[in-house]
């Protein structure tokens, strides 16, 4: 029996010098604003994604010219956390080489768009002199690894933003690739290769996500991801840390192959294994991840080929001891803290709510020159959530009235005055640069919860905490199949609407509705509202009231999540 041919993706990885390709020469071609298609793919493990503008696209084919193409960057920040200093250099590039805004991602990274070619290396390069950097933001190795960023338990989070950066800094890509191309580093003729020590010479059979949360907060959705860590508190000391394997988002329409699931918790180690573990689940998942269909690549189709227990039987062989048994935890929600926290060295903390995680100006809200003040004073640090929003944290006594007063000259100190449904929203970028998306998400949300604010009103629901997400399509970057209502784009202004998740992120969700026009969300989801204010059992959550009223049946498991879907899913609202 012959073996089966590896996807496409995998010979490009072979032939391209440890992610060198042709790279440094497509860079020097000013002729095109485009890279080849190979180089497009091995930019991916550089921190960048080649996109166009697609509002103009069309226009463009129409007068014969090549698409609006330009890239979008993304910064690695372990953790969430970074300095004032980094953050006045991020706000100057978002200026100086962006399209003067900054995307705080779902996973606690810088993002930027529209940094057309010929600043691609500039940028990248000045990136670095901030001690920031984008290699492994993007591509099939580990991205950037996320943490709760909440200061409260100041303690307990220095040593898991600690183990947030040991993580990232042991799996971060070894090639000298990246330094020759970007940071003019000197090219060393050799006769030897490089040396992949973790990844070997084809890296990962696509990308890995890695979390680490700690409890009752899941705001890194720890369900959602392919391997977290989930931080056991006893006594007031962090004993270690449970270990959950083969989260993950992404699906295909119409591939019931394919499909989001819910991590499952496997063991425990303890703070001073939590690197090695780390390792070794990325071995396991080098060596036994499916590398000729990359539908079904991801970790969580590993787990599910193999079943969770022969994932930590073969983990608990490459790492030469055992996981211990899994200890109690318990999460409540998965949204973030609001407003001022005082922690128990003095230091205050102010979450912001930023919508869409785009922080830019406008007319009526100028939020990020607000920030940009703010940091030329802060002597604290910037924490990005998990949720899009961002943290000014660790401000001292000293400092905190005169940041109080610049918080309300550019009106910021009301961020999250705002509906409980809308604080607890996320979207992906989606339209018009991000090349997969079918329908818009971080553009037409807003205006959406809008609409569903009302009917929340006349509810009496405006207080009431429902997680809302919108993806563009259903490769789930907003994280969609575990929020309580989830959109996932179809085609333009069209929608399948998910209900049922778990509010703190334990859960999936189900089809309730497929392809739902933009105009019929809003009377499709008012009556359940209604139902939802009139029939609730006292602390119920609705995604949990959606199940139990038989809206949906429930998900148990990620092979479940296209099947029990009820007959009027399918049909037209």
């Amino acid at each position: 029996m012959s073996e089966k041919k590896l996807s496409a993706n995998e010979y490009i990885k072979i032939d391209s010098n440890y992610l060198r390709g042709t790279i440094a020469e497509g860079l020097a071609d000013l002729s095109t604003g485009s890279m080849v298609e190979d180089d497009q793919q091995l930019l991916k493990f550089h921190g960048t994604y080649q996109q166009d503008d697609r509002d103009i696209r069309a226009g463009r084919r129409k007068h014969k010219l090549e698409k609006a193409y330009s890239f979008m960057i993304r910064i690695r920040v372990p953790g969430g956390v970074a300095t004032s200093e980094q953050w006045l250099e991020t706000d100057r590039l978002a200026t100086q080489f962006a399209n003067g805004t900054i995307k705080l991602t779902t996973r606690q990274a810088f993002q930027f768009h529209g940094i057309i070619k010929s600043n691609l290396k500039r940028t990248i390069k000045e990136i670095n002199q901030c001690a920031m950097d984008t290699i492994a933001a993007c591509g099939d190795v580990n991205r950037n690894v996320m943490c709760n960023p909440n200061p409260y338990l100041s303690e307990i989070h220095a040593q898991a933003l600690q183990a947030a950066k040991d993580i990232s800094t042991h799996l971060t890509p070894q090639t000298r690739a990246y330094h020759e191309i970007w940071l003019d580093g000197e090219k060393i003729e050799s006769s030897e290769e490089d040396v992949e020590p973790i990844y070997g010479k084809t890296y990962l059979p696509r990308k890995f996500k890695i979390t680490i949360a700690v409890p009752p907060s899941n705001d890194v959705d720890i369900y959602a991801n392919c391997l977290s860590f989930v931080a056991i508190v006893e006594g007031g000391k962090l004993v270690g840390y449970n270990v959950a394997v083969g989260g993950g988002m992404g699906s295909t329409h119409g591939n019931e192959a394919t499909y989001p699931r819910i991590a499952d918790v496997i063991g425990f180690c303890t703070p001073e294994q939590v690197v090695d573990v780390a390792e070794k689940v990325v071995l396991v998942q080098r060596d036994f991840g499916d590398r000729t269909d990359r539908k079904h690549s991801r970790f969580k189709y590993t787990v599910d080929d193999h079943g969770p227990d022969w994932i930590l039987a073969k983990l608990n062989e490459y790492l030469g001891y055992n996981l211990g048994p899994v200890r109690d935890f318990k999460f409540e929600d998965n949204g973030d803290r609001y407003g001022w926290t005082e922690d128990a060295n003095g230091n205050s903390h102010l979450t912001l709510f930023i919508a869409g995680g785009r922080v830019l100006d406008t007319p009526s809200y100028p939020m990020r020159t607000g920030l940009r003040e703010i940091a030329k004073i802060h002597d604290g640090d910037f924490r990005l959530t998990a949720n899009q929003n961002l943290i000014i944290a660790n401000v001292s006594q000293a400092k905190r009235l005169e940041i109080e007063n610049l918080l309300e000259k550019y009106g910021i100190q009301d961020s999250h005055l705002k509906s409980a449904l809308r604080l607890n929203s996320l979207a992906c970028v989606a339209l018009p640069t991000c090349a997969l998306a079918l329908a818009e998400a971080e553009r037409f949300l807003p205006d959406l919860l809008t609409g569903l604010e009302e009917s929340l009103e006349e509810n009496g629901l405006r207080h009431d905490a429902i997680t809302i997400r919108m993806t563009g399509c259903p490769n789930g970057c907003a994280r969609p199949f575990i929020s309580e209502i989830g959109f996932v784009g179809r085609g333009p202004d069209r929608y399948n609407v998910y209900l049922g998740g778990g509010f703190a992120g334990q859960r999936l969700s189900k089809l309730y509705r497929e392809d739902v026009t933009a105009d019929e969300i809003k009377p499709l989801l008012a009556p359940i509202f209604r139902h939802y204010a009139k029939a609730r059992i006292d602390g119920e959550r609705f995604g949990d009231f959606c199940i139990r009223t038989g809206y949906v049946n429930a998900t148990i498991q990620g092979p479940d999540f296209h099947k029990n879907i009820k007959p009027e899913a399918h049909v037209a609202v």
